[in-house]
């Protein structure tokens, strides 16, 4: 299975590009649906939304739609991962009111954190392992076996990036996250970037892999156009992707 989506959907910017310039907002995330089944939210990443937020997303899901989580920045830029039975018992006390629309959670950690295997331990041992965790490093200190070991012993996925140029592409999980940051054609991805990317994607199908892909780079309505052309690219391949 493979689902691709963007990063975020509620964007002025987006008018002409996915929502018709009349389209009133309440009205966008019906007609991004209309095209992804998944969107990754970032809101909660800076705030704790309201159990009734959680519950109003899970409403106007359609079937299978599902959505990847943020882990708020609270847990990962200010305590760095310490606490973390706390901060996560709080966080997910919403975000499980999403039920069957929950999908994997994002942990990313900020940039000037330094790799610390015991900190990485401790948090994912108080990690429920009923979700899908997915960790992005945005330090290159992080990036070796040693961490690929601890990910996998914990069944969480590497998240693939390329904020880090050269990112592995290690697997350590049974699924797949990647993120796209933004292309070599003023923030758009080329057809040869998204080429290789449809061909990495069937190389994890084919080793019976589940992928989750977002396209971050919203400027210009970027993101929208990559993933749509991603998903087409993936389907003249034979693989199964996007709203059916």
């Amino acid at each position: 299975m493979v689902r691709v989506g963007t990063s975020g959907y509620q964007y002025t910017h987006w008018k002409k590009v996915l929502y018709p310039e009349d389209m009133p907002r309440k009205h966008w995330f019906g007609r991004y649906c209309e095209l992804f089944d998944t969107v990754e939210l970032n809101t909660t990443f800076y705030h704790q939304p309201k159990d009734s937020t959680y519950e109003n997303w899970r409403a106007v899901a359609p079937p299978n739609f599902q959505y990847a989580v943020k882990y708020n920045r609270f847990g990962t830029h200010i305590k760095r991962l310490k606490d973390g039975p706390e901060h996560l018992e709080r966080f997910l006390s919403g975000a499980e009111r999403l039920k069957t629309s929950l999908g994997p959670i994002l942990v990313q950690l900020p940039p000037n954190f330094k790799k610390n295997k015991d900190r990485l331990d401790e948090f994912l041992r108080a990690a429920p392992r009923r979700h899908r965790w997915a960790v992005e490093f945005r330090d290159p200190s992080w990036l070796d076996d040693e961490i690929y070991d601890l990910l996998q012993a914990h069944g969480a996925a590497l998240v693939i990036h390329d904020h880090i140029k050269d990112h592995p592409r290690t697997v350590t999980a049974n699924w797949i996250y990647l993120r796209f940051h933004g292309g070599e054609n003023k923030g758009s991805y080329s057809d040869r970037q998204l080429a290789e990317t449809a061909d990495h994607i069937e190389s994890f199908i084919a080793q019976a892999l589940t992928v989750w892909v977002y396209f971050n780079n919203d400027l210009n309505g970027h993101a929208v156009y990559n993933a749509r052309d991603l998903i087409d690219r993936l389907r003249q391949k034979g693989v199964p992707v996007g709203v059916r």
